[in-house]
This record gives structure tokens, sequence and C-alpha cells, in this order.
């Protein structure tokens, strides 16, 4: 999904560049980068907390969405599908979450 954020961001003003495309870039990799870290993590509580972090980032990223959305109606029809993705995603690290808790 990182991958989608970079190619639709490509499309935002250059403005922006410093603005939104960063932040939501970087919101992005963070989802992605605290899963990896989390699991490389021994204890349970180490993963966790990574995993908190990244479900935290993903919600960072639904946000930033929506604030496309409203800003650039005209260029994204696709970003509602993309969220849903993160949306998807973070229930998804609820359960890895719930899970870890429970072992």
């Amino acid at each position: 999904m990182t991958i989608k954020i970079y190619m639709m961001t490509k499309k935002l003003p250059k403005e922006e560049l410093f603005g939104l495309v960063s932040q939501i870039r970087r919101a992005a990799v963070s989802v992605e980068s605290n899963l990896a870290e989390g699991e490389s993590r021994y204890s349970n509580a180490d993963k966790i907390k990574f995993f908190i972090e990244s479900r935290s980032s993903g919600a960072e990223v639904e946000t930033q969405l929506l604030i496309i959305r409203d800003l650039y109606k005209e260029l994204f029809d696709n970003s509602t599908s993309l969220r849903d993705e993160y949306k998807v995603l973070g229930k998804q690290i609820n359960s890895l979450i719930n899970f870890r808790r429970r072992t």
C-alpha cells in the first residue's frame, strides 16, 4: 500500500511536497516499518508496542487521505478505496495485537 501512496502523492501540487506529501509518505512507511520491527522483537510486550505504533500510523494515513480527498477532489477518486484498505489493515493489526496479548 505504501507504493500506492507514493504513486498517488506524485499527482499532488508541488506546494504540498513538504506538507501533505511528506507527512503521508512518512506515515505509510511507518506502518510497514513498525510491523517489521515489532515482529523482530523477542518479547510480546515489545512486539505489541511496535504493532500499536503501526496501527496509529495507519490511522494517520486514513486521516490524511480524507484531507487530500477534500482538498483535491478533482484529482482523486481512489482515495476512498485506499482509505478502506488502511481500515482493513488496522483491523488486521488489532487482531495481531490481541493475539500477542493472549500468548
